[in-house]
C-alpha cells in the first residue's frame, strides 16, 4: 500500500512570521552572546573575572523566547526580563539587547501596561536598594541617572514607533475603506446597467416576438419584419451586455471595457429599436451639441432607455418624446409620454420604482439633479440635468 505525506496545511504567512520571528530571536541571541564573549575576553586580558557559563544560558534563553513573540508578547516580556535580570546579578556585564526588543514588542502590541512595568521593574533591580544609590559596593549616582535617561529614551523611542504603527495601520484602514467603498459603487454602476440593458431589450424582444406570432399565418411580411427586429435587438443586447460584464474581467491595463459604453451617438439606434416595438417617439435636440464627459454621456442614454422602457411597460401611451437640450453648463433631458386610463400615475411611479431609482442614484452620483411624475397635461415625466461644462469654461475654472 502507498503511503501519501499530507499536505502542510499552515497558511504561507503564517509560516513566513515564524521563519521573521526566528531569524530574529537568533539574531539577537547571536548578537547578546557575541558581545557578552567579548566582553570577557576583554575582562580576562585585564585580570578581572570573567561570566560564568550560566550567564551565557540566561542571555540565551533572554533571546530565543522572543521567537514566539508575536503571540505571546507579555509572556516572552516577562521572560526576557526575568533571565536578564537574573545574568546581570550572577555575573554582570550583560547585553540588554534581548529585553530592549521584548519591550519594544510589547509595547507595539498595545500591552503599554507590561512594557511599562518592565521599565520600573528593570530599574529598581539595576539600582536596588535605592537608598544606598552612590555608597560603595552599589550602584553610583551617575550611573543610576545614566540607567534612568537610558530608559527614558528607550521609552520615547518605543512611543514614537508606535504611534507611527498607529499612524500607518490608520492609513490601510482607510484605503481598504476605500477600496470597499469604490467596489460597492462599481457594483452598483454594473447593476444598473444590467437593469437597463436588460429590461430594456427584452422588452423590445417581447413585443416583437408576439407580434411574429400573431401575423406569422395571416402577414408573414410583417412577421419576418419583427423577427429582423428581434435578430436586431438581441444582437445589440449581446453587445451591450458584453460591454459590462467586460468591467468584471481584465479589460487591459487600465481596467477599461472591452467595448465603448452607449452615450449620445447611439441614441437614434436606440429609438429605432423603441419605434420597432410600436411606440412612436420624437426627438428634439437644442442647443449646440458636443463631446460630453463619458459619465454624463452614458448617463443621458440610459435614462432615455429606462424611460421608454416603462412607457412601454406600465403605460398605454402610443407615443412620447424625448428632449436633450445642451446648456453652457450641463446638459439636461426630458422624457414625457400622455399616458392612457388604464395606468394612473401614482400606480406607474409604484411599479417602475426601481427603474426609477436607478436612475436618481445614477444622476445623484454625477452631482446632477432628477424628478420624476405626473407630467403638467398628464401622463408621466422624467426631468434630469447632469453638469457637463463646456471645455473653454473647464479650462477658465481650472484656472
Amino acid at each position: 500500500m502507498t503511503e501519501h505525506a499530507l499536505p502542510d496545511r499552515r497558511p504561507p504567512g503564517r509560516t513566513r512570521q515564524w521563519a521573521v520571528d526566528a531569524g530574529i530571536a537568533l539574531a539577537v541571541t547571536a548578537a547578546q552572546l557575541g558581545g557578552t564573549y567579548a566582553s570577557n575576553s576583554w575582562s580576562g586580558r585585564h585580570g578581572h573575572a570573567t561570566n560564568a557559563w550560566y550567564v551565557y544560558v540566561l542571555l540565551a534563553i533572554a533571546g530565543l523566547a522572543l521567537v514566539a513573540r508575536r503571540r505571546y508578547p507579555v509572556e516572552v516580556l516577562a521572560v526576557s526580563l526575568a533571565a536578564t535580570l537574573a545574568a546581570g546579578k550572577l555575573g554582570g556585564g550583560f547585553i540588554w539587547l534581548a529585553l530592549c526588543v521584548a519591550f519594544l514588542n510589547a509595547a507595539i502590541a498595545r500591552k503599554r501596561a507590561a512594557a511599562l512595568a518592565s521599565v520600573v521593574i528593570g530599574y529598581i533591580s539595576s539600582t536596588w536598594p535605592p537608598w544606598l544609590i552612590g555608597r560603595r559596593g552599589h550602584a553610583s549616582a551617575a550611573a543610576a541617572a545614566g540607567i534612568a535617561a537610558w530608559l527614558i529614551v528607550l521609552v520615547a523611542i518605543t512611543e514614537l514607533v508606535r504611534i507611527r504603527g498607529q499612524r500607518a495601520a490608520a492609513l490601510r484602514r482607510s484605503q481598504e475603506e476605500e477600496l470597499r467603498r469604490r467596489a460597492s459603487e462599481d457594483r452598483m454602476r454594473i447593476a444598473r446597467d444590467l437593469h437597463d440593458v436588460l429590461a430594456h431589450n427584452i422588452s423590445v424582444i417581447n413585443v416583437q416576438a408576439n407580434t411574429a406570432l400573431h401575423l406569422m399565418d395571416r402577414q408573414p411580411d410583417r412577421a419576418k419584419e419583427a423577427l429582423t427586429a428581434i435578430h436586431g435587438v438581441s444582437k445589440q443586447a449581446l453587445a451591450e451586455l458584453r460591454a459590462v460584464l467586460g468591467v468584471l474581467r481584465d479589460g487591459g491595463p487600465d481596467g477599461a471595457p472591452r467595448s465603448p459604453s452607449p452615450g449620445l451617438a447611439g441614441l437614434g439606434d436606440l429609438l429605432a429599436s423603441v419605434r420597432s416595438a410600436e411606440l412612436d417617439v420624437g426627438l428634439t435636440v437644442e442647443g449646440e451639441q458636443r463631446p460630453l464627459p463619458a459619465d454624463a454621456d452614458g448617463a443621458v442614454y440610459r435614462i432615455v432607455q429606462e424611460s421608454l422602457t416603462n412607457v412601454r411597460k406600465h403605460s398605454g401611451a402610443a407615443s412620447a418624446s424625448v428632449r436633450v437640450r445642451y446648456e453652457a453648463e450641463g446638459v439636461s433631458v426630458d422624457v414625457e409620454d400622455p399616458g392612457s386610463a388604464r395606468s394612473a400615475p401614482a400606480e406607474r411611479s409604484t411599479a417602475a420604482g426601481n427603474g426609477i431609482r436607478g436612475m436618481a442614484e445614477r444622476v445623484l452620483e454625477l452631482g446632477g439633479t432628477f424628478d420624476a411624475g405626473p407630467g403638467p397635461a398628464g401622463g408621466f415625466r422624467v426631468t434630469a440635468w447632469l453638469p457637463a461644462p463646456q471645455p473653454d469654461m473647464a479650462a477658465r475654472a481650472d484656472a
